[in-house]
């Protein structure tokens, strides 16, 4: 499965910080996490960020792209967490509207969080593909692995504090250049999505 060992780690973060919050559903009733399992997901990595939501009694509800994309931004805003897992970054991009996508944008600039898993990471930059802009203009190359034809590995990712963990790893991005950082590849420099020589976007 694309990305799924990645998945884990941010999720057991997030997971904890709701528990220590209590949150339950403080949005009028309604599930606080918004998951999207529309047009370019990977089913197996909606299936486990649910698995691990489900796993620790986390409200949440799922959301498709036409579904999404006949939203409000309001009702947007009435979530805590949209989650964007793994899959095709351009044709997630494709699948909603321009107007959808602002109203993402504004809603996460008004207090929405967002976690993007791999394709959920690439659409949040400026992807150039509709995608979030919630970088003011970074736009996150694939890691370097790419340009010399590898597709897929084992990448020993090290992150702060904490041991070097061999970790699942195909086609994702590599977010330099932008904000505080949580973990590391290996050290080489990023690759642009214009250099990459099978574009298709997924991760």
């Amino acid at each position: 499965m694309k990305c799924r060992t990645l998945v884990f780690p941010a999720l057991v973060v997030i997971a904890t910080a709701f528990t220590a919050c209590g949150v339950r559903g403080d949005t009028g009733g309604a599930a606080p996490i918004l998951v999207f399992k529309g047009k370019g997901t990977s089913p197996n990595d909606v299936a486990a960020v649910e698995t691990i939501l489900n796993g620790n009694h986390l409200s949440y509800s799922t959301v498709n792209s036409s579904q999404l994309n006949a939203m409000g931004e309001s009702r947007i805003r009435g979530y805590r967490l949209l989650i964007v897992p793994g899959g095709n970054f351009i044709d997630i991009g494709k699948g909603l509207t321009s107007g959808t996508t602002a109203n993402i944008r504004n809603a996460v600039q008004s207090g929405l969080n967002y976690l993007g898993i791999c394709a959920g990471g690439f659409f949040a930059g400026n992807s150039g593909f509709n995608g979030l802009n919630l970088t003011s203009g970074v736009r996150f190359g694939f890691y370097s692995a790419e340009v010399r034809g590898i597709r897929k590995a084992a990448v020993p990712i090290a992150g702060a504090g904490a041991p070097t963990l061999d970790q699942y790893w195909e086609d994702g991005p590599q977010f330099t250049g932008w904000d505080a950082v949580v973990g590391k590849y290996p050290t080489e420099p990023p690759q642009s999505w214009k250099e990459h020589s099978e574009p298709g976007g997924w991760c």
